[in-house]
């Protein structure tokens, strides 16, 4: 007689994250770090969330963002494979390929203490999506404390008085002190607790791709303005002798699907008249990708043992390359906020405990959320006089150090009430 498989076993964890993005597995490797015992648990399998095909997009990790990494364990993974942002051109452009001789430049040797200008940081690093999570995903097999539940989805999530219960579609629960939803933009657990969002879609679509070029692009990555929306340029590492870039390419919504239908070389050409000939003759290699533009912010981050991370609190413009940066902040607060209350022997899923990271994050996450919505409708049009004074602005900020230096260091990620972690501390 065949015997019946064993039912799977139930879980228990401190922390539940439901969402094994980039940003819900550093949480659990922030958490996992500190001793906090962590049930991670995503719909996808994890082989699948390194492969090229699933997520062809590269990330602006801010500086502060990489000591957030760093202190999780997690930077060693991906350093390799992480080109330095040594350069932020941002200049003002028509969709013709004319380009105004007004711009701003950052050179991040200009943040270096003294004269000697060599002990100055990068801006920040460029690194594929995939790169990323390989990492993370190696962290978290480190890390004793964590247990990783993938492939599997949550049915349901019961917030009751003493824990929050999630119930998996394989027949297993887990029970945590705190569950935390890092499942995206639209976040089912977040619709589930009734929190309300303020949201609207953009009518553009985001277009992203790498590309090969002649020339060395020397660590400077270009963020163009142009009629339709930003287009940027972001320096990758070179992969066997081949000079690359990440394109993040904003395009009106109802043009999109021509500019994907393109083959190889009319593509080329379109990202070609829109950035210009600086980097010589370009070619597309990889896969394409095109991502509806979307913001989302959630009416509170907090409930009754529950806490919105990342996408599921709020979702930005890709405009500055800020989302992912947001979330890792996100994180390093998170994790401040449980570890501190944990050690000081107080429920981690309380409300004191669960404010005090809301009103860390919010401010912070509203105030960016406004820049870039603000930005890109300034920047996203061609009326002459607009364009006139968006662009003495821009050589206004060029010629004013002090605010150009504040700027610098906003892009860095390093101003502000910063958590532990993003300030390169110990957790």
């Amino acid at each position: 007689m065949t015997k019946a498989p064993s039912p799977p076993s139930d879980l228990a964890a401190d922390v539940a994250i439901v969402g094994g993005g980039m940003v819900g597995m550093t949480l659990a490797a922030a958490l996992g770090s500190a001793g906090v015992s962590v049930a991670i648990i995503d719909a996808q399998a994890p082989a699948a969330m390194t492969a090229a095909a699933f997520d062809g997009r590269s990330s602006a990790v801010a500086f502060g963002s990489k000591q957030v990494l760093a202190g999780i364990g997690a930077w060693a993974g991906m350093v390799a494979e992480a080109q330095p942002i040594l350069d932020i051109r941002v200049s003002d452009g028509t969709a013709t390929g004319g380009v105004s001789r007004l711009f701003l430049h950052y050179d991040h040797r200009d943040l270096a203490a003294g004269d000697a200008r060599t002990d100055a940081p990068p801006f920040g690093f460029i690194v594929e999506n995939r790169v990323v999570r390989r990492a993370l995903l190696q962290r978290l097999a480190e890390l004793p404390a964590v247990t990783h539940a993938a492939p599997a989805r949550v049915d349901s999530v019961e917030r009751r008085d003493d824990a929050a219960v999630l119930r998996l579609d394989d027949g297993r629960s887990v029970s945590a002190r705190l569950a935390v939803a890092a499942d995206g933009r639209n976040s089912p657990v977040r619709a589930a607790a009734g929190i309300k969002t303020t949201e609207w879609a953009y009518a553009q679509t985001g277009i992203v791709c790498t590309v090969a070029h002649q020339r060395p692009h020397g660590g400077v990555a270009h963020e163009h303005f142009l009629p339709a929306g930003p287009f940027a340029m972001l320096p990758m590492v070179d992969d066997d002798g081949i000079h690359r870039s990440s394109i993040v390419w904003t395009e009106q919504r109802e043009l999109a699907p021509a500019m994907m239908a393109l083959d190889g070389a009319a593509f080329a050409a379109e990202i070609e008249r829109r950035f210009g000939p600086s980097l010589g003759r370009l070619r597309p290699i990889g896969g394409r990708f095109a991502y509806p533009l979307t913001l989302v912010h959630a009416e509170r981050y907090v409930d009754h043992r529950l806490a919105l991370l990342g996408d599921a609190a709020h979702a930005i413009h890709p405009i500055a390359g800020q989302g992912l940066n947001l979330g890792l902040r996100d994180v390093a607060a998170l994790a401040e906020a449980i570890v501190d209350a944990q050690r000081l022997g107080l429920d981690i899923g309380d409300g004191l405990a669960l404010e005090r990271y809301q009103r860390w994050r919010r401010f912070d996450n509203l105030v960016l959320m406004a820049v870039t919505d603000g930005m890109n409708r300034l920047f996203s049009n061609n009326v002459a006089p607009v364009r006139l004074v968006r662009d003495l602005g821009l050589a206004a900020v060029n010629r004013v150090p002090p605010l150009k230096r504040l700027f610098m260091r906003h892009a860095m990620g390093m101003v502000g009430d910063l958590p532990r972690l993003a300030r390169g501390e110990r957790l």
